[in-house]
């Protein structure tokens, strides 16, 4: 199935066709696979290079870990990512290592650092499918997370599948044409919510 986007603009090829499915064949994501996912995030840039990023992971070929952390997502979202070969929590660190102090865009940095990761999967012939619906209390509980770090959103990795074996609602997210803003609705000029001279044509 083609989700492929179709950008007014040119774009690499990994973005254009990145997207996030529900459906997944349940296909285990290789060790080899999943390192260099977690190295392409390992490279993602950084404020200070304090890389603030943690990734807590299973593959779905560990039953009891993949479980495990498939308990951590909220009911909705276990249904569908039991199927998917790996899954991950990303969690932050909300202060700088060097001084202590507070690290205003350590979320910016962490979504770097996702988007990395995201976009190696593409590569690789993988989809990535985020989710903000976790449960950071029994992550914490669960992986004795420390003080000063946060949970922020549960990840899901594999291979599409077919969306006819998907229910209602999310069979059809799954077959939905991909929409986006137009560049002329969040690119602005001389006041906010005037557009960019450079993005009016």
């Amino acid at each position: 199935m083609s989700k492929h986007a179709k950008p007014d603009h040119p774009i690499q090829e990994s973005l254009a066709s990145r997207w996030s499915p529900y459906g997944f064949d349940g296909k285990t994501v290789s060790g080899s696979d999943l390192c260099s996912l977690f190295e392409a995030a390992r490279w993602a840039a950084s404020a200070f290079n304090e890389q603030p990023w943690s990734f807590i992971a299973a593959t779905r070929d560990d039953t009891d870990a993949f479980d495990r952390l498939l308990s951590c997502l909220v009911e909705p979202n276990q249904a569908w990512a039991r199927n998917a070969g790996a899954l991950a929590i990303s969690v932050v660190s909300r202060t700088f290592s060097r001084n202590g102090k507070p690290n205003s865009v350590a979320l910016h940095d962490i979504g770097l650092a996702v988007g990395n990761l995201t976009f190696e999967a593409t590569a690789r012939g993988l989809h990535v499918h985020q989710m903000a619906g976790i449960l950071p209390d029994r992550v914490r509980e669960l992986y004795a997370v420390p003080e000063g770090h946060d949970p922020v959103t549960g990840i899901a990795v594999g291979y599409a599948a077919d969306p006819a074996g998907l229910s209602g609602d999310l069979r059809q997210r799954d077959e939905a044409t991909r929409e986006r803003k137009s560049l002329r609705e969040f690119v602005f000029g001389e006041k906010w919510g005037n557009s960019s001279p450079h993005v009016a044509s």
